[in-house]
């Protein structure tokens, strides 16, 4: 089980990464052809401005499963063994829940966008994929500090187990 949870995390990293050397190549091409040229590429800031939210869900994701977001907490590290267990506990959960609310929101704005035929400006393509791209990174998250959450909270076991002699 751990093995697929890797595999599917891993997956999750280098579709971010492939999103962000995406938004990096359209933005760089972008204004090359808007300065050298005087010819900016068509749609590119609404592609951009789609793609940087779909880079940030995704990351998002590939965060929520290996925890490596930037975090300072006077009151935490003044806790103890149990009050660092449980703001830690709180803390996931209050993210997973949050994640889960943003997936359900944003799932409405793939419908609503779908629905209402909304488009690009210059070359009118429809944003509903880009939506889509960005839903899925939501409900990615969610699944991602979902094994977070398992995956600490049995760490937590087999530290107190090892605690008692086990």
């Amino acid at each position: 089980m751990l093995r697929k949870v890797e595999r599917f995390c891993g997956a999750v990293d280098t579709i971010a990464g492939i999103l962000l050397a995406l938004v990096m190549l359209l933005i760089v091409a972008s204004t090359a052809g808007r300065y050298l040229f005087s010819w900016p590429i068509p749609d590119s800031f609404d592609l951009s401005r789609l793609m940087v939210g779909a880079c940030v869900m995704w990351g998002l994701a590939s965060i929520g499963y290996r925890g490596g977001h930037i975090a300072v907490d006077l009151v935490h590290e003044m806790a103890g063994k149990t009050g660092k267990r449980f703001i830690d506990l709180f803390a996931w959960f209050g993210l997973l829940v949050f994640t889960i609310a943003m997936t359900w929101m944003m799932f409405y704005r793939v419908t609503s966008a779908y629905a209402s035929n909304e488009s690009t400006f210059d070359l009118r393509m429809p944003v509903w994929p880009f939506f889509l791209l960005i839903w899925v990174g939501c409900a990615a998250s969610a699944i991602t500090v979902t094994f977070s959450i398992f995956r600490r909270r049995s760490d937590d076991q087999e530290e107190q187990a090892e605690g008692y002699g086990i």
